[in-house]
């Protein structure tokens, strides 16, 4: 193993490390109905980005792959954004409850949360623009015969939540 193999390995951990940072602290500061409304729009805004018609007009003006990718990103990360606030006005705001309180449950959703994100980075996203390929974490998540589960495994814990 080599310096920069070695140093690929520690960037997706930070990666990964950033985002379940971001689900933990959101389920912890917001509460758990809020992470379940994140995950409900990051799997809509995903249906939505997957059929979205005007990629090629919205990419035209970008000249590098570079470019291209993080438009990309911000386009999904507004689809998120909208889908999250949609479905946070349907859903009930049932969870009263204190920031530290039931802590495991959202430690589960933060999880998930963190298994989503990191399976569109693989797949859908264009983040692996940005990674070095043939990393294990890579191994883990790229795979195409295992994107289905990935996508599962979320739904498995809203649905045990």
């Amino acid at each position: 193993m080599d310096t920069a193999y070695i140093f690929s390995i520690l960037q997706e951990l930070i990666y990964i490390l950033v985002v379940f940072g971001f689900f933990l602290g959101y389920a912890i500061f917001r509460g758990r109905q809020a992470i379940i409304n994140l995950i409900t729009g990051l799997y809509l805004a995903l249906l939505i980005s997957l059929e979205f018609p005007y990629y090629d007009i919205l990419l035209s003006q970008a000249t590098t792959a570079h470019s291209q990718s993080i438009v990309k990103l911000i386009l999904f990360a507004i689809f998120t954004l909208l889908t999250t606030i949609l479905v946070t006005r349907i859903m009930p705001d049932e969870y009263r409850e204190k920031k530290i309180e039931s802590i495991f449950k959202k430690i589960l959703l933060a999880m998930a949360g963190t298994i989503l994100i990191t399976v569109f980075s693989f797949h859908v996203l264009p983040v692996t623009e940005f990674l070095t390929p043939g990393t294990p974490i890579q191994s883990l998540f790229a795979p195409a015969q295992y994107f289905f589960w990935w996508l599962l495994a979320p739904l498995l814990v809203l649905y045990l939540n």
